[in-house]
């Protein structure tokens, strides 16, 4: 008998998990009518009383075990389904919904992102020591801290964004705060830290003393350091050791409000536009936190926060990271994978629009569908990879949620769009502007800033070496093809005339062309014109030097209406078979012309196709000498 009621439990217990998982679905479509039958144990008296009801209850038996087996396998298809993502996400719903909304106001503008990493320098106590920065792609400081590294794409690990999705599902996020200055920002996260008991109350002095210590930024140094540098050096390694300041000390303050010399004189600038706003990332370890201090902060304007970025740009976003210490390789990808966010197009934009937490996690959740992994082993992490040279455009990823594209989740194809040119990216220098010169206006406001310092740059002891390679390669260029010209067309265009046309020409386009470092000389296709000019001239008696010049005045007013026009924007329709085609045709002419020349030599000079080495004895040598003033020649 206790078998038995054990085995009913046990059956009632199954369908009541049965009808639980059923009840508990989160997408239900139309209605499920559920039936379960249970055969429950009665007492004898209840037996006797619905035994006349046994065909009844063995009918609805059958059907109810025929619709758990329909519900069950309906729900197992769920299950199976349920596997895979849906097409649309929830991220990608709340992206839809933020980059959707009208907004009238400009563009976010472009951010700088710099990282900073909590360090020791030069033996003294802790600084905050720029280690990276970002436009588009990330700068390295190269071992050494001397030199900045090429721009490369960022390789980020999984783990750090997954690690960096959870500080920002648990630290302290603040949208819109209103502050001035870094004392203000840090003071406020911090008293937010206390109030939602994240930090302890004794430990904000010390996180405030470690949040504003002093920047040092990289700067680009020559190769050939100076005594006074490397006297410095040595006395600094010579001398005792400064002992640490204590963390209590009443110094709370030690970055200044004001932009230092150093970054008003930073040539870094020229690369960022006019309104562009810094992302500051800071990260770091200490040895008096137990649980990660993080923090991510969007201010309500952007404002100038001192000598806190290398360039002087007014900061709009912060992110700080302090930990325990032993995980500093963890922070440092940590604040790789948020400056690499913020340089992101998509996440850029949803960060100037987020409005609360959910809102920048759902930035990252989209950053990670789009994310590709390479698997361990097949590839060195170690190895950069240079930025493409056309960059894929964003406004697909964009529009894919502003404009409620339905292929989301990298289901959009690769495929070129419709009008976008071919994949070609257009930028402002290829619009048509529609003024008469408007082109040409716009490129004179945009290189005016820096058309003083395009040659005052060049000197320094590290331009040396490219104004060498620039000399060299246009002298050698211009001896090359100046005697292949004066081949074909009979030295009245030889050596000097190309030397004093490359320097002329070469002069004048530096001096208004705005691009001093473009290496000017005579090509292949200018030679192959000049030689079939020069016989097309010969061939029907005309002045070659005269139509020569005539040819080159109609050129250069043709060039004047084109500029006039704005014609260049057609540009951007060229493809690279239009070069190549070019390529393969001046290939073609100069291949032709190599063997033309050995046939013409071999008709000049025969090979003696009879000659017998029995008679070498008999083949005799003549010697003529040169004919002067109409002497006879003697032979010998």
């Amino acid at each position: 008998m206790s078998g038995k009621k054990m085995e009913d439990e046990a059956v009632v217990d199954r369908g009541a998990s049965l009808l639980k998982h059923l009840c508990d679905e989160e997408e239900v479509e139309g209605h499920h009518t559920i039936y379960i039958g249970v055969r429950v144990p009665k007492s004898s008296r209840h037996r006797r009383r619905h035994r006349r009801r046994t065909s009844h209850k063995d009918r609805k038996e059958k059907l109810t075990g025929s619709e758990l087996d329909k519900s069950d396998t309906e729900n197992n298809d769920e299950a199976s389904n349920s596997i895979l993502r849906p097409l649309i996400s929830p991220a990608a719903e709340r992206i839809r919904f933020i980059l959707g909304e009208d907004d009238d106001g400009p563009a976010p503008p472009q951010l700088f992102t710099e990282l900073d990493e909590l360090l020791e320098v030069d033996g003294q106590e802790m600084e905050w020591k720029e280690t990276a920065r970002w436009i588009k792609f990330e700068e390295k400081v190269e071992k050494g801290g001397e030199r900045w590294s090429k721009p490369h794409v960022a390789t980020l690990s999984l783990h750090s964004l997954l690690e960096l999705r959870t500080c920002i599902e648990k630290g302290t996020i603040m949208l819109e705060l209103e502050a001035s200055t870094l004392p203000q920002v840090v003071e406020m996260i911090t008293d937010n830290q206390i109030e939602i008991g994240q930090l302890k109350a004794d430990l904000k002095d010390k996180v405030m003393y470690t949040l504003l210590r002093k920047h040092r930024h990289q700067t680009k140094k020559s190769n050939l350091r100076s005594l006074a540098d490397i006297g410095k050096t040595v006395s600094s390694a010579n001398s005792p050791t400064t002992p640490h300041k204590n963390l209590a000390s009443s110094s709370l303050n030690d970055i200044s409000d004001k932009p230092e010399k150093d970054q008003l004189k930073n040539k870094f600038m020229k690369k960022l536009p006019r309104d562009a706003e810094a992302s500051n990332v800071l990260v770091g370890e200490v040895d008096f936190l137990d649980a990660p201090f993080v923090a991510f902060v969007r201010l309500q304007q952007a404002v100038m926060l001192g000598a806190l970025t290398e360039v002087p740009v007014p900061t709009r976003f912060l992110f700080i990271l302090l930990g325990p210490k032993g995980k500093a390789k963890s922070y440092h990808e940590i604040g790789r994978a948020i400056a690499t966010l913020m340089s992101d197009e998509v996440f850029h934009d949803i960060a100037y629009k987020a409005k609360d937490r959910q809102d920048l996690l759902a930035g990252i959740d989209e950053f990670l569908d789009e994310v590709i992994v390479l698997p361990p082993g097949e590839w060195d992490p170690t190895i950069r990879i240079e930025p493409p040279k056309s960059l894929p455009s964003s406004d697909k990823r964009k529009n894919m949620y502003a404009g409620g594209d339905s292929q989301m989740n990298g289901d959009m194809p690769h495929g070129g769009g419709h009008g976008d040119g071919g994949g070609h990216a257009t930028g402002e220098e290829l619009k048509k502007t529609g003024r008469f010169c408007g082109g040409l206006l716009l490129d004179i406001k945009r290189k005016a800033p820096f058309f003083i310092s395009d040659f005052t740059d060049a000197l320094h002891i590290q331009v040396l070496s490219t104004i060498l390679f620039i000399y060299l390669g246009t002298v050698t260029n211009a001896i090359t093809f100046g005697g292949l010209l004066g081949d074909a067309t009979e030295n009245m265009q030889g050596v000097l005339e190309s030397f004093l046309g490359t320097a002329i020409t070469g002069g004048v386009f530096c001096l208004l062309g705005g691009q001093p470092l473009i290496i000017l000389s005579s090509t292949g296709p200018v030679l192959v014109f000049e030689r079939l000019l020069f016989n097309f001239s010969r061939d029907n008696n005309f002045d070659y030097m005269e139509f020569r010049l005539w040819i080159g005045l109609w050129s250069a007013f043709f060039c004047l209406v084109l500029v006039a026009t704005d014609a260049s924007f057609l540009v951007k329709y060229f493809t690279r078979f239009t070069e190549e085609g070019f390529s393969c045709l001046i290939s073609f002419i100069f291949i032709y012309d190599a063997f033309k020349k050995m046939i013409k030599l071999a008709h000049h000079y025969p090979i003696n196709s009879v000659y017998n080495m029995e008679n070498i004895t008999q083949y005799e040598c003549l010697c003529m000498g040169p004919t002067l003033l109409g002497e006879p020649s003697v032979s010998s």
